[in-house]
């Protein structure tokens, strides 16, 4: 918290809950910094994320061990914040449609190799362990249930940090439309707004969601892009038991702090269509279909009413790996991009400001590198 910082100053390109939490990291020690945002605080990715906390099925050991070490970091903020309703630990629950695709054996062998709490349940199993699901819904294969997993209400988390950011002299600019990096002789020198507005810097933090790839582009580098459009359905408030999170073959669910629940699922998201102004329509029936899934999984299958949704792109890496760190060849110039924004927000946060300020790469984000896509 006290040790002496290389750089002072710090700029930073998004309001999400990467640029978020990075900011009070860097704050709490003891630099100057500007949040830059192009339109309001949790208006992209971070306001229409299922923000599932797990490290479920599988995937890199590098990947896996930064997960697991993301949601220890949301059990330490849910000890200093022990009423709060926007963070959860009541399990997920998942399984596969009945067919070759299925993988739930294999997943649940993998997940106990590795020491990832999960238990293998079958349909009528299900009740005695995680309330509010039909078992009806659940597959001949059955269901995964892991227990150390949770969900975060990303915008309320996003407030939060940025009060504490604020009383510790940290600015925030919000609608300051597209907001560009200055890199001079090779190193990054601050930021400009849209509307020419130059912010100072001995850093700068890239967190700018979606929008990462192209600008990195605009310095000649790369990183690779897999990123789709994701749609996030929110229910109008209802009255279930359901706690944990769903992630079943047709739609995924979690609850709310205000007793609705927010959808999502790969197939709706195909059924978004981009208008020729950039903008999205989705069809009603798309809406009706998700609100419909979600309703056979949960117990009694209540009628779900439609309250609101949000469109966009949902930022992933090519490779599907996380990108942190300093870009090769600009000294000062440092991105974070990712899926995973909920399960990873926190510990990314933490470890981009280390880096950042003393100037030492951390070995936690080794393999995640920038550099990789030279």
């Amino acid at each position: 918290m006290n040790s002496p910082s290389r750089v002072s100053r710090v700029a930073i390109i998004g309001g999400g809950i990467f640029g978020v939490s990075s900011a009070v990291q860097l704050a709490r020690r003891g630099a100057q910094v500007t949040l830059v945002t192009e339109g309001a605080l949790a208006s992209e990715a971070s306001g229409r994320s299922l923000s599932w906390l797990n490290s479920s099925r599988m995937r890199s050991p590098e990947y896996h061990q930064l997960r697991m070490i993301g949601i220890d970091r949301y059990r330490t903020l849910a000890a200093k914040h022990p009423d709060a309703a926007w963070l959860r630990f009541d399990g997920g629950l998942t399984w596969d449609a009945d067919d070759s695709s299925n993988e739930i054996a294999a997943v649940y062998a993998h997940e106990r190799s590795i020491g990832y709490d999960a238990r293998l349940l079958a349909a009528d199993q299900v009740a005695a362990v995680t309330p509010g699901v039909d078992p009806r819904a659940i597959t001949r294969q059955g269901a995964i249930f892991n227990p150390g997993e949770g969900w975060v209400d990303l915008p309320s988390l996003i407030n939060v940090l940025v009060e504490e950011f604020s009383a510790l002299g940290g600015e925030v600019v919000t609608q300051a439309g597209r907001a560009s990096v200055e890199v001079n002789n090779g190193r990054a020198t601050g930021i400009v707004t849209a509307d020419g507005r130059r912010f100072a810097a001995d850093a700068v933090l890239l967190a700018a969601g979606a929008s990462v790839p192209k600008i990195v582009a605009e310095v000649g580098l790369q990183i690779t892009d897999a990123t789709p459009i994701s749609l996030l359905v929110k229910t109008k408030p209802i009255n279930v038991a359901l706690r944990a999170v769903l992630n079943t073959p047709r739609v995924a669910v979690r609850p709310t702090p205000t007793g609705s629940l927010v959808l999502d699922s790969a197939w709706s998201e195909e059924e978004v269509a981009r208008r020729p102004d950039g903008t999205f329509e989705v069809k009603d029936s798309t809406f009706q279909g998700l609100l419909a899934e979600a309703s056979a999984a949960l117990e009694g299958n209540p009628m779900l009413v439609l309250d609101s949704y949000g469109v966009g792109p949902k930022p992933i890496p090519g490779d599907g790996e996380p990108v942190f760190g300093e870009l090769p060849g600009i000294a000062g110039y440092y991105v974070a991009f990712s899926h995973s924004g909920a399960t990873l927000g926190l510990i990314a946060g933490e470890l981009l400001a280390d880096e950042i300020v003393t100037g030492e790469s951390h070995p936690l984000l080794k393999t995640f590198r920038p550099s990789r896509f030279k």
